[in-house]
C-alpha cells in the first residue's frame, strides 16, 4: 500500500507539470520604442498640417505606453487622446468606425471612466495581432486626429520594412 501511494504520489510531479503548462499564454503587444516612435510621429504629421496635437498609445491592455504633447496643445488633448485608443482597444476597431456602429449607445459609453467615442483612434496592427492602439486629439476634427495617427502607423510600417531589408 505504502509503495501504491509513493508511486501516485511521484506521477503527480511529473504529471502535473504538464498539466499547468498549457495555462500560459503566449500575447503580443506594443512595446515603449514603437510606441514612442508613433506617437511622435502622429504629432509631426499633425504639425505639418497646422494642428497642435497630442498623442496617446497603449497596449492591447489599454495601458500607456506612450504619450507626448505638442508644445502648444491643450493639457485636455492628452486625456482625449488617451481614452480615444481605449475605446479602440475595448471595441477592436477604429474609433470612427465604432462609433458609427454603436451610435445607439455613443452617450452609455461616454459616461464610462477612460472612454471617449470620438473618431481619432486607431489600431496598432501587425502580423494579423492587435498590439494596441493610438489616440490623437487637438485636430478641428477626429477625421483629422485619424488622418495622422494613419500617416504615423504607415511611416513606422515604412521604416520597418526598410530596417528588415537592411
Amino acid at each position: 500500500m505504502k509503495s501504491l501511494a509513493k508511486g501516485i504520489a511521484i506521477s503527480f510531479l511529473f504529471i502535473a507539470p504538464l498539466a499547468h503548462g498549457s495555462d500560459s499564454l503566449s500575447v503580443r503587444t506594443i512595446s515603449m520604442e514603437p510606441a514612442k516612435d508613433i506617437a511622435h510621429e502622429s504629432i509631426k504629421a499633425c504639425r505639418k498640417s497646422g494642428y497642435n496635437v497630442s498623442a496617446v498609445v497603449v497596449d492591447r491592455n489599454g495601458l500607456v505606453q506612450a504619450a507626448l504633447r505638442d508644445d502648444l496643445a491643450t493639457r485636455f488633448t492628452l486625456q482625449i487622446a488617451e481614452e480615444k485608443a481605449n475605446s479602440v482597444i475595448l471595441s477592436g476597431i477604429n474609433s470612427g468606425d465604432f462609433r458609427k456602429a454603436r451610435s445607439d449607445i455613443q452617450q452609455e459609453l461616454n459616461h464610462m471612466d477612460g472612454l471617449i467615442v470620438m473618431k481619432g483612434g486607431v489600431r496598432i496592427v501587425s502580423g494579423g495581432f492587435n498590439l494596441g492602439a493610438v489616440g490623437v486629439s487637438g485636430a478641428p476634427g477626429g477625421d483629422k486626429d485619424a488622418t495622422c495617427a494613419q500617416k504615423a502607423l504607415e511611416k513606422d510600417r515604412e521604416d520597418m520594412a526598410t530596417e528588415a531589408a537592411q
